[in-house]
């Protein structure tokens, strides 16, 4: 058979007639009979999958990791209760709270304060940025005040919206909304000045109006920035609540730790201290989510 192979493989000559070539046998084949192969009949099935932790799963290691290691050192007795309690104090604490409902109306106050101070920054820092980064009279009257308000601190201004607007929720909501509204603004606008001047070109040409360069250039070649800037501001008014719920506040997170502060109450601002964490968390994730499917069109770098 192998010398019938090596006729088979041998070139044509001239004038010869070419004979037909035999068929290989499944038995004869060069990998059977070096035995590399059992059963040329079964092909090889697939691998099975390697199983992978989600990303989502990961990023909870380091916060996970932070609690083992705080109830480890608290159970081993290296923390004092009376210097920072253990987790187990803390979790009393909180369904104590939850039992008698402070916990729920103080977190829905912080809520509502939050959500409307953050509203108002977006929607004033957007515009502003949207108007500055494209009209150039605008930017030059618009740019220079949002500098000097940025290198303004946000707190100082504090006693000065207390005389304007007293002691009410309207000194909480602006120190939220000055918060939200400078990063939003430097980033957004650093964005729209990123796009290519060719896409303005060619809409230009293409006969498109100011608000349609807007709309389908503009802020599309933004929203990366626009998306950094957001988590960023999302994170500067969970910072500005804590502060703007100590003027004179009855209601909210910052309310219930001042009250645990005056009557000593270390597991009340420990818990605080938690959910002020949690909720941070959990609004970088979600804006995350928000930015992977809005963005699900870019191909950017993820890391290695």
């Amino acid at each position: 058979m192998a010398a019938e192979l090596a006729l088979a493989r041998r070139p044509i000559r001239p004038g010869e007639v070419e004979r037909p070539r035999p068929q290989m046998a499944a038995s004869d084949h060069p990998a059977v009979l070096n035995g590399g192969l059992d059963d040329l009949s079964q092909p090889e099935g697939p691998r099975p999958p390697e199983f992978v932790v989600p990303r989502e799963v990961r990023r909870l290691y380091g916060p996970v990791g932070l609690l083992v290691l705080w109830t480890a050192l608290a159970a081993a007795g290296l923390i004092g209760a009376r210097i920072f309690p253990p987790p187990w104090e803390v979790l009393t604490a909180a369904v104590t709270l939850t039992m008698n409902g402070q916990l729920q109306e103080n977190l829905l106050a912080s809520l509502q304060r939050v959500a409307l101070g953050s509203a108002i920054g977006l929607a004033i820092g957007l515009f502003l940025a949207v108007i500055s980064g494209t009209l150039r009279r605008l930017e030059d009257i618009v740019d220079s005040l949002m500098q000097i308000l940025d290198a303004v601190p946000n707190f100082t201004l504090v006693p000065l919206l207390i005389i304007w607007a007293g002691i009410n929720e309207v000194p909480k909501v602006t120190l939220i909304t000055l918060s939200v509204l400078m990063p939003i603004y430097i980033n957004t606008y650093g964005g729209i000045r990123n796009v290519d001047q060719r896409l303005i070109e060619v809409a230009r040409t293409l006969g498109l109006g100011y608000w349609s360069q807007v709309r389908h250039i503009v802020i599309p070649g933004a929203l990366p920035n626009f998306f950094v800037g957001l988590r960023v501001a999302l994170t500067n008014a969970w910072t500005a609540l804590v502060f703007a719920e100590t003027i004179n506040s009855q209601q909210g997170l910052g309310a219930l730790m001042s009250d645990a502060r005056s009557w000593w109450q270390l597991d009340i601002m420990v818990l605080v201290i938690v959910i002020y964490a949690i909720l941070g968390l959990t609004t970088y994730t979600c804006v995350r989510f928000l930015e992977r499917w809005v963005l699900s069109w870019r191909r950017g770098f993820q890391g290695s």
